[in-house]
């Protein structure tokens, strides 16, 4: 191709391609005519761009030039359609809209109380060492009961103080494992569970906390739900005292709920610690229990594969919803599983 012919089919490029984005009456028709003179695979412009190939070496530059100003011609003029389909033009600008009326403001979700609160005792006992460690809500008995020490005629292993959950069937329809069984599942009853677990898989020392769903069968009141949370704290290593433990429990409720809170330790029994202690701090003047705790049983370090001569440790299970209740006032914690905006609009 002659120099004179590239140069004319680059002239009749640059008027039709200014012409399509001038009349281009939408977004839509301006889209296509972009398409077909700037496009980067089929465009007019890139058909002609290979055409630079069969031009005479000493004309090169001079068509390259007019190439390069042929393109920027025809950018500028794709610019200044969509300028003025977007209303950058005062012929654009929608008459009857006024910048000084307020603006609606779109509402803005924000993150649960109880989701909150859990994030908050993450912050603090990290600041202590803790490291959050997680588990399964889908449980077995083997890490729900027989690795923390509760035995098989335990009350708390009864079925109707636990989510068995259904088995499978034999052909005459009866369930291939009755509830409690070692083969059966249940729903999770405490997060003591995820402690076993990181327990099997990791030596001494540890210093964890689980954070995450329980389920009993409760009936709904202002203080009890089916489902709730809690926080497992564990800390294992060579030397530890009923001393720490009540140091990192009064470290931890002075953060979270002030330095003038008043708990106390009363002596309880969990099978899976001894010694055991209930902790409860005093609200409106009443002493609201808001979890248990005590020294980790030889016997549950013996489950797990520890010896229980070379190590201690100390375990402790906290309510997260009596915490965020205690933090917040509130009464009742059916409202925090209510759905009701109005409630939770105000954390």
């Amino acid at each position: 191709m002659s120099l004179d012919q590239f140069l004319s089919r680059l002239d009749q490029l640059q008027s039709d391609a200014e012409s399509a984005f001038t009349s281009a009456s939408d977004a839509g028709t301006l889209e296509d005519a972009r398409v077909t003179f700037l496009g980067a695979k089929k465009g007019q412009l890139k058909d002609i761009q290979k055409m630079l190939g069969g031009i005479d070496k000493a004309d090169k530059p001079t068509a390259g030039q007019k190439l390069n100003a042929v393109k920027n011609s025809i950018n500028a003029a794709f610019e200044a359609a969509q300028e003025k389909l977007s209303g950058g033009d005062e012929a654009g600008v929608d008459p009857t809209f006024d910048p000084t009326l307020p603006g609606n403001r779109p509402a803005i979700g924000h993150i649960h109380p109880i989701t909150q609160t859990i994030s908050h005792l993450t912050e603090i006992m990290g600041r202590m060492g803790f490291e959050v460690a997680e588990g399964p809500e889908v449980e077995d008995p083997w890490h729900n009961f027989v690795a923390l020490n509760i035995p098989e005629d335990h009350p708390a292993r009864d079925p109707l103080d636990n989510f068995y959950l259904a088995t499978a069937k034999d052909p005459s329809g009866k369930a291939s494992a009755d509830a409690g069984d070692e083969g059966s599942q249940l729903l999770r009853s405490q997060t003591s569970t995820v402690q076993i677990r990181v327990m099997k898989r990791t030596a001494p020392p540890i210093r964890i906390i689980s954070l995450g769903r329980v389920y009993r069968p409760d009936a709904p009141d202002a203080t009890h739900f089916p489902m709730f949370h809690q926080m497992e704290g564990l800390l294992v290593d060579k030397n530890v005292t009923m001393a720490n433990l009540k140091t990192v429990l009064r470290v931890f409720a002075n953060n979270y709920l002030g330095e003038d809170v008043e708990i106390r330790f009363r002596p309880s029994f969990f099978p899976f610690t001894e010694p055991s202690v209930e902790v409860d701090f005093l609200w409106n003047g009443t002493w609201i229990e808001f979890g248990g705790a005590g020294m980790v049983d030889p016997n549950v370090f013996a489950a797990v594969g520890y010896d229980p001569e070379e190590v201690s440790g100390f375990a402790f299970g906290l309510g997260v919803e009596r915490l965020c209740m205690r933090r917040h006032g509130i009464t009742d914690i059916r409202d925090l599983y209510s759905g009701d905006l109005r409630f939770l609009q105000q954390f």
